[in-house]
């Protein structure tokens, strides 16, 4: 079993190197484009299982090929205009050239780390949020012989009363008005003076003995 912190490197041309390293069952395969502006890459993780021979690069009129030789079997990687494809089977490497690759120290690039990062554990549920409790009753507002309570929308002034919603299950009943005073034309009373007969204020003579009533 080879080194597991041995990485391998070669530059496929002037602006494109490859990385290979085998972290435990893990292949990780960077490829790294650079330019005068940008530098962009790639990479991607197989599972190989541990290496039995260090990795092979050849390069074919098809692109360049890798193969990763493991006790798993062979696996060959094509990595042409930029990109990295697991082949299915195996391809015709007659006549290819191979390029040796450089090892180094692992250096547990980013495609090395994925591999080995562990996998996210699931967000535990949130709890139910407790029910809220219900607001403190509020006193009635009193001005002068108005009152209003805000929690039923209602307003009494005098012996007035207006109210929106449900009412409470007990109230203070109003007290009733008072009945109205007699008027002075009610109150006051007329006889007449040979028979004692009541009569009306506006009668001239009395119903009874036909007597002449005073004007009052």
């Amino acid at each position: 079993m080879l080194n597991l912190s041995m990485a391998y490197i070669g530059n496929l041309s002037s602006t494109e190197q490859l990385q290979v390293e085998n972290v435990g069952t893990q292949t990780a395969i960077a490829l790294t484009s650079a330019s005068t502006s940008q530098q962009q890459s790639q990479w991607t993780s197989l599972t190989t299982g541990h290496w039995v021979v260090p990795p092979t690069l050849f390069r074919t009129p098809a692109g360049w090929i890798l193969r990763i030789e493991s006790a798993q079997g062979q696996f060959f990687v094509q990595l042409a205009g930029g990109r990295l494809n697991l082949l299915t089977a195996p391809p015709s490497l007659t006549g290819a050239e191979t390029l040796p690759l450089q090892p180094v120290a692992g250096t547990n690039t980013g495609a090395a780390a994925a591999s080995s990062m562990p996998p996210m554990l699931p967000i535990a549920p949130l709890s139910p949020l407790p029910p809220m409790s219900p607001l403190p009753s509020m006193p009635p507002m009193q001005m002068g012989d108005m009152q209003m309570q805000l929690e039923l929308m209602q307003m009494r002034m005098g012996n007035m009363q207006m109210q929106i919603g449900t009412p409470p299950v007990t109230s203070t009943p109003l007290t009733p008005a008072p009945a109205p005073a007699p008027s002075s034309t009610e109150s006051a009373q007329r006889f007449c003076s040979q028979c004692g007969k009541a009569v009306s204020l506006s009668d001239r003579f009395c119903a009874q003995c036909g007597h002449a009533l005073t004007a009052p």
